[in-house]
């Protein structure tokens, strides 16, 4: 699995000592009501688990985001595509004290240039739901724009997207 690094964040593999710090910002209703209810301390190891065998199976995923500066679990940025989902997805989850400083946009910046750039994707789609401004505006701030609708585990989405030949003129 890759690392990446920006100048504010380090993104790496999750790590069982992750499970603390992950499970408090999954606990937090306000940094999950996007994408669900908050997660039991079982679920989130076992999230952790699919994200890890993400890697394995698809040879990209999900990474931990690490604050550079003081090393803390902040939330996770990265790509996600289970059997029967519309697209290759982006996306991003940060600690609710995290928002607002730009992190979400830095993270994902780095993630579309690994996977246009080393993995040679042709198309990236973020899944949002409609009310979800904040992660709409990350979207947009990365050159995505909006290509439609679909329906991601029962939940309507608007879907973002981004093809590698765009990337560059963003």
């Amino acid at each position: 699995m890759n690392t990446l690094e920006t100048e504010r964040l380090h993104l790496r593999a999750f790590r069982e000592t992750d499970l603390d710090d992950y499970a408090r910002i999954c606990a937090n209703p306000e940094v999950v009501r996007h994408v669900g209810a908050p997660f039991s301390r079982p679920e989130v190891w076992l999230h952790i688990a699919m994200m890890l065998g993400h890697w394995q199976l698809r040879g990209y995923g999900m990474w931990a985001v690490e604050d550079r500066a003081s090393g803390a679990l902040i939330g996770r940025i990265g790509f996600y595509e289970p059997e029967g989902w519309p697209g290759l997805e982006l996306g991003w989850m940060l600690a609710r004290d995290q928002w607002g400083r730009g992190l979400a946009t830095e993270g994902a910046r780095a993630a579309l240039a690994f996977v246009f750039a080393t993995l040679h994707k042709p198309h990236v789609i973020s899944l949002i739901r409609p009310e979800n401004v904040a992660s709409i505006r990350v979207a947009e701030k990365l050159g995505e724009r909006l290509q439609g609708h679909s329906r991601a585990l029962g939940v309507e989405a608007l879907v973002y997207g981004i093809r590698r030949e765009e990337w560059g003129t963003a």
